[in-house]
Order: C-alpha cells, then structure tokens, then sequence
C-alpha cells in the first residue's frame, strides 16, 4: 500500500526531522476560525498572514458553510477561543463554473459510474450563497453576537480578498 506514497512519507520524514510545533495547545492563537474551499491555488494561513496554531480553519468544495463546517466553527468559538470567523469562497471555482447537473455528469463520465443520485453543491451565485452563509453562522445561537462574522471572496489570480459581506 504505501508505494503510492512513498515520495510522501520521504517528505514527512524530512519535515519531522525539523519538526517545530510540537506542544500546541490546540486553541486558535489569533482567534480565528476560517472556512474556506478546498481549492490547491488557496493558502489559508498565507493569504491572512498567519501560521499553523492561529487558526481553525474547514476547507469543502466551494468554501460552503455546510452542517460539518458549522459544527466545526461552533466547537471552534465555544472551545477551541475562535473570536472572528471568516468564510471565503474564489474566483474561478469549479463549484460555482457548473450546474449541479453539469457536475453529476462530469463525475459520473470520469468515474463511469451513475452519479445522478448525488449532490455536489453546485454554487449558481457566489455573492448570494456567501450572504447566505455568513448569515446562517450569525444566526446559529450558539455562536454569540460577539464573534465577527464576515465574508470575502479570494481571488485566485491577485491574492487579494474582497469583502463582501
């Protein structure tokens, strides 16, 4: 099984060797919990300028704020001390380029399967579906009116964020 790994695990053993972060609390040192796509072009703790121990951070196809992610930030603000959480979505995502139809036949022809029982959360407007989510993460009582909440979309072309709500 692992020789479809090995370059891999030659890696961790090189990045253990100088292994620096051992004896992390856990806690999301600035406060910040983030929700973001799965998108490889996407540095979460980068693009914030952040390190590894600041933050709590879900990624999911299109940076949606799912029933996963929204346990997630609420484990995050009630034990793990996230004060500010951020949901951001980007530019020239998959998950919004697609109709859901669009993305079942896709799967289904690279994966010579059926895959029309399935639901991939196709994204038909970024801007309302971030509004959408980032008032679903202020409304859930328990995430308290004291956590900010905002929403911003990541270019993947600049680097920059773009508040929108």
């Amino acid at each position: 099984m692992t020789g479809a790994f090995d370059d891999l695990l030659a890696a961790n053993a090189r990045y253990a060797d100088d292994f620096q972060l051992a004896g992390f609390d856990g806690f999301a040192h600035a406060g910040v919990g983030l929700v973001t796509c799965m998108d490889s072009r996407i540095d979460p703790l980068g693009l914030l300028g952040l390190r590894p121990g600041d933050a709590k951070m879900v990624r999911n196809p299109g940076g949606r704020v799912t029933h996963q992610a929204l346990l997630a930030l609420i484990l995050g603000v009630n034990l793990l001390k996230v004060e500010r959480i951020l949901v951001i979505p980007h530019t020239r995502c998959a998950m919004a380029s697609a109709t859901e139809a669009e993305l079942r036949a896709r799967v289904g022809e690279a994966s010579g399967q059926d895959a029309t029982w399935e639901t991939f959360g196709a994204i038909a407007d970024q801007e309302s579906q971030l509004r959408d989510d980032v008032a679903r993460v202020r409304a859930h009582p328990l995430i308290p009116d004291s956590v900010a909440v905002g929403g911003f979309l990541y270019d993947v072309d600049t680097g920059r964020l773009r508040p929108i709500v």
